[in-house]
C-alpha cells in the first residue's frame, strides 16, 4: 500500500508512455500535487508535446529545459578528461546523463516546496541507483518514489490498460503495439538499446536498429580528415571553427556517424548485480577518446600518464554505479583537471569505414616531445646512449639475484 503522507513531487517526465502513467499513478496513489520536470539533453525528439500531456493531466508546474549545453560542458567534458571507458568498451552515455537529471529534480524540488522526486526507472537497473544516489548526496532528506519498485503495472499490457481507463494520452503507434521491440534511451553523447529482442546475446540486430550511423560497410569510399583544438583537455574547435561544447559534440556526432564511427555491441555488468547486453552508438565520443589520448600523448609526463590509467577505471566504475556527486569522484577530478592544464594543441584523426586513426598531433606551448632526443639519426650529443648500459644493469638486479637463487636450488 502506497504511504500518503506527500504534499508535492517532482516527476522526472519524458512524456512518454511509462511516465505518463506514473504521473497519474502518484496523483492517485499519493494524493498529491505533482510537479514535471522534462530534460532536453539532446535526445533528438520534440520535448514540447510533454507540457501538452502535462497540462491534460492536470499539472501546474511544468518545467522543460534545454539542458544541452551544460550536459556537455559539466558532465561530457570532464569525463572524457578521465578516458573513462567502463569495462574496456562502454563510453558511459546513459550513466553520465543521470546525475544532472538528478540534480535538477532536486533544485526543482527545493523551488517549489517540493517534499518528493519520482522517476521512471525501474528496479532491475543501474537508473534507479544514479538517479537516488545523487539526489540523496544533493538532498540528504528528500523522499523518493519510484513506481516501478511499488505498483503491480509490471506490463505493457498493464500500462496500456491503465492509461486507457484514466484517459491518459499515447501515440498511436505505442498503442497499437508499434515501435521498436526494444527500448531505446539518447542523449547527445549516444544512444542505447537494451532490452526486448536484444535480450538474447547472441542475437545480431537488425541493420535498421542503427539511427545516428551508417553501415562501416555504405560508409564512404574516401576518408574525411578532422582537425581538433584542445585547451585545457576540452576540445575547443573542429576544422579552425570555435563551438562551444554540445556543438563540438553534435558537430563530431554528425561527422563520426557518417562513417559509421562509434557502434558497440557489449554484455556489460549491471551494479544491481545481473549481466546485461546492450547496444549503443557512440561517434562523436569515439572521436573524442581517440584524439584526447593522442593529445595527451605528448603533453602529458610518463607518470602522469601512467597514474591516469591506473585510476581511470575506478573513475568509471564511479559514473556507471552512479557516484559522480561522491567525494571520491570529486576527489579524482581535481587531480584529472590538474593534469589537463598542460593538455593544449591540436590533433589530427581520419576516418574511414568505421575507423578513427589519428594522424598527426602537436602542440606548440606544451609539447614534451624532443626530436632531438627521440630521433635515430646523430642527436650530436643530446643523448648519452652509453648510459642506457647502467641503466639496463640496475633494473635487471632482481632477475638475476632470482635467477642464482634458482640456479643454487637445482644443484
Amino acid at each position: 500500500m502506497a504511504q500518503k503522507k506527500v504534499k508535492k513531487v517532482v516527476l522526472a517526465y519524458s512524456g512518454g508512455l511509462d511516465t505518463s502513467v506514473i504521473l497519474k499513478w502518484l496523483q492517485d496513489e499519493y494524493q498529491c500535487e505533482v510537479v514535471t520536470f522534462t530534460a532536453d539533453i539532446g535526445q533528438g525528439e520534440e520535448v514540447a508535446p510533454a507540457r501538452r500531456k502535462a497540462k491534460q493531466l492536470g499539472v501546474k508546474q511544468i518545467f522543460i529545459e534545454d539542458l544541452r549545453e551544460e550536459f556537455v560542458r559539466d558532465f561530457v567534458f570532464p569525463m572524457f578528461r578521465a578516458n573513462a571507458v567502463y569495462e574496456g568498451e562502454y563510453l558511459l552515455g546513459t550513466s553520465i546523463a543521470r546525475p544532472l537529471i538528478a540534480k535538477r529534480l532536486v533544485e526543482i524540488a527545493r523551488a517549489t516546496g517540493a517534499d518528493a522526486i519520482s522517476h521512471g526507472a525501474t528496479g532491475k537497473g543501474n537508473d534507479q541507483v544514479r538517479f537516488e544516489l545523487g539526489a540523496y548526496a544533493l538532498m540528504p532528506d528528500v523522499r523518493v518514489i519510484a513506481p516501478w519498485r511499488e505498483w503491480d503495472l509490471l506490463s505493457r499490457d498493464k500500462l496500456l490498460a491503465y492509461a486507457d481507463q484514466h484517459g491518459i494520452p499515447v501515440d498511436f503507434k505505442k498503442r497499437r503495439g508499434g515501435g521498436a521491440p526494444y527500448s531505446m534511451d539518447a542523449n547527445l553523447l549516444h544512444i542505447s538499446y537494451e532490452g526486448g529482442i536484444l535480450e538474447d546475446p547472441d542475437f545480431e540486430p537488425e541493420e535498421s536498429m542503427w539511427r545516428i550511423t551508417v553501415s562501416p560497410q555504405k560508409a564512404p569510399s574516401k576518408p574525411e580528415y578532422v582537425d581538433l583544438e584542445y585547451r585545457g583537455g576540452d576540445i575547443v574547435a573542429v576544422n579552425g571553427k570555435k563551438l562551444s561544447a554540445a556543438k563540438v559534440l553534435e558537430t563530431l556526432n554528425r561527422i563520426g556517424g557518417r562513417h559509421g564511427v562509434g557502434r558497440l555491441d557489449m554484455v556489460e555488468n549491471r551494479y544491481v548485480g545481473m549481466k546485461s547486453r546492450g547496444c549503443y552508438e557512440t561517434p562523436g565520443g569515439t572521436i573524442m577518446l581517440r584524439a584526447h589520448r593522442a593529445m595527451e600523448s605528448i603533453t602529458l609526463d610518463r607518470e602522469v600518464l601512467s597514474l591516469k590509467d591506473d585510476l581511470m577505471p575506478r573513475y568509471a566504475r564511479l559514473v556507471y554505479n552512479g557516484y559522480w556527486f561522491s567525494p571520491e569522484r570529486r576527489l579524482l577530478q581535481g587531480l584529472i583537471d590538474e593534469s589537463q592544464k598542460a593538455v593544449n594543441g591540436h590533433v589530427r584523426v581520419k576516418l574511414y569505414k568505421g575507423t578513427v586513426l589519428v594522424t598527426g598531433r602537436r602542440s606548440e606551448t606544451d609539447s614534451l616531445f624532443d626530436p632531438r632526443i627521440a630521433t635515430f639519426d646523430d642527436d650530436k650529443g643530446a643523448y648519452n646512449q652509453a648510459d642506457a648500459e647502467g641503466f639496463i644493469r640496475l633494473n635487471a638486479l632482481r632477475l638475476r639475484i632470482e635467477a642464482n637463487l634458482r640456479k643454487k636450488r637445482r644443484r
